[in-house]
């Protein structure tokens, strides 16, 4: 049996291209699967393999999973990784009841990128008041981007996460406790404090929006407030 992983584009690790690429790679060595990059993805990848590890994130990958791989095991499936456009699972997650940062808030706005993924320091800004929110909202529209996500600050400890959907796995962590960032935007929310809270509840929202978005393997952030 034929396994394949495929590598994201860069575009879609921004200072995190080997970091990404390592922990593809730890996974797709036990299973002897090879790597291929989206850029270099074929038809014939496709068509022969019979397991697919999917970071694929562009609309051709998508299509050519769709075409080529319809009947086969895709991790995560085409339907799931479109579901993750930011300005979808947002939709999904208000939809469904489950906690969010409103809209409106007294501690500052963040106006993200709601197309894709953010691929800049640019595509996720933090704003201290309105006025602001409606410049960074004009220089997304220069950009050519209309599908933004504004949500207010919200004051707490930034808790990373990942999973794996009807599974033991589930780990979190702090960013801020060994520095290690992308575009630096913990900085708002200061050092952790570790405040208390459960991650048993946590695991169990993460694995509802997986099962709602069909990601069964999975990341993302949570605040917890003091």
């Amino acid at each position: 049996m034929q396994t394949i992983a495929i590598q994201r584009d860069t575009r879609f690790s921004p200072h995190s291209v080997e970091k990404d690429y390592d922990i593809l790679a730890a996974v797709a060595q036990p299973l002897n699967a090879k790597i291929i990059a989206e850029n270099n993805l074929k038809a014939h990848h496709l068509a022969e393999a019979k397991v697919i590890l999917n970071m694929g994130r562009l609309p051709h990958t998508l299509q050519m999973i769709e075409k080529y791989a319809a009947q086969k095991c895709v991790v995560n499936p085409t339907n799931g990784i479109r579901n993750c456009q930011r300005s979808l699972i947002t939709k999904l997650m208000r939809n469904a009841n489950i906690p969010i940062p409103p809209q409106e808030g007294n501690k500052g706005y963040w106006v993200k990128r709601g197309d894709e993924a953010a691929q800049s320091e640019n595509d996720i800004i933090y704003c201290a008041n309105k006025n602001q929110l409606q410049q960074a909202k004009t220089a997304f529209s220069k950009r050519g981007i209309t599908n933004t996500v504004v949500q207010a600050h919200v004051e707490g400890d930034l808790v990373k996460f990942y999973g794996v959907n009807n599974t033991h796995f589930f780990r979190y962590y702090y960013p801020t406790d060994d520095g290690i960032t992308k575009f630096a935007d913990e900085q708002h929310n200061g050092t952790a404090h570790h405040f208390p809270f459960q991650w048993k509840a946590l695991e169990a929202t993460a694995n509802h929006i997986a099962t709602l978005a069909n990601t069964p393997v999975y990341g993302g952030d949570a605040i917890v407030t003091a």
